[in-house]
């Protein structure tokens, strides 16, 4: 049975195609030389005390519709910066989350702290969209990817400088995803085939993570008892979008969920 998953994965493969037709990727290429130097994702995040927070600029989701209807990301993300978060995750998706690349780019301007492509990101084309774009991180999903494909995106976002934040699900796939060599995991608390979301699914799967990844807890994080726990398990990092965009004052949203004031 197809899942929305499944759907976004094959707009995405035509996505690409007709990106790859108007830019070339040797044309994209071109543009790595006036891209902004990369900050590292992975020495912003480890902050004392943890979890550091990736806090996420999201207009939208398939899940839960508008999010949030006065948007502007460029002053999301400043404030974000300003109440402490450690860096940021843009979602660039246009159909299913109302984002866009060009957020990314504006961001990354306005901003010293390092920001994350989140996008379900299948090919190189997109990878290196991001770099050109000024991200600083990519993030790779395993459940959209083989593990050659994986492998290779992998690769070649670190051959352009990049971090990767690699997110896992099914517990089955966290032995392909340890595989990479990659540093930075992601467990998603939410399943993207069905869109339920449990905390505790962070503490089931964690236990088999190794002391030297860093490990970031992803969706239905809320409060802050949350992080308390959180925090207490060892988790290196959290991303929390949803929780306070919808917020009326985001500056107290963060402040309330990591400091618990």
């Amino acid at each position: 049975m197809s899942t929305v998953l499944d759907e976004i994965i094959e707009h995405k493969r035509k996505e690409v195609a007709i990106a790859r037709q108007r830019t070339s990727f040797s044309s994209l290429e071109d543009g790595l030389a006036d891209a902004p130097p990369v900050r590292c994702f992975r020495t912003a995040l480890a902050t004392e005390p943890r979890p550091g927070l990736i806090a996420e600029v999201k207009k939208a989701s398939p899940s839960a519709g508008l999010i949030r209807e006065d948007f502007s990301p460029t002053d999301i993300a400043r404030i974000y910066e300003s109440a402490g978060a450690h860096c940021l995750s843009v979602l660039t998706d246009e159909k299913y989350f109302q984002g866009h690349l060009d957020f990314l780019k504006a961001i990354r301007k306005v901003v010293s702290i390092p920001v994350m492509r989140k996008e379900f990101i299948i090919d190189r084309y997109q990878v290196l969209e991001a770099r050109v774009a000024g991200a600083d991180c990519v993030l790779l999903i395993a459940e959209c990817l083989s593990d050659d494909e994986m492998q290779d995106l992998y690769d070649y976002a670190h051959e352009l400088g990049m971090e990767t934040l690699i997110e896992l699900y099914e517990p089955q796939n966290l032995p392909r995803v340890l595989s990479t060599g990659g540093k930075l995991i992601g467990i998603n608390n939410r399943d993207l085939r069905t869109f339920k979301t449990s905390l505790e699914h962070t503490f089931d799967l964690m236990q088999d993570v190794p002391e030297d990844v860093m490990l970031v807890s992803e969706s239905g994080i809320k409060t802050h008892k949350h992080i308390q726990r959180l925090r207490e398990a060892g988790v290196a990092g959290v991303l929390v979008g949803e929780s306070l965009m919808r917020q009326p004052d985001i500056a107290a949203a963060v402040s309330s969920l990591m400091a618990g004031n």
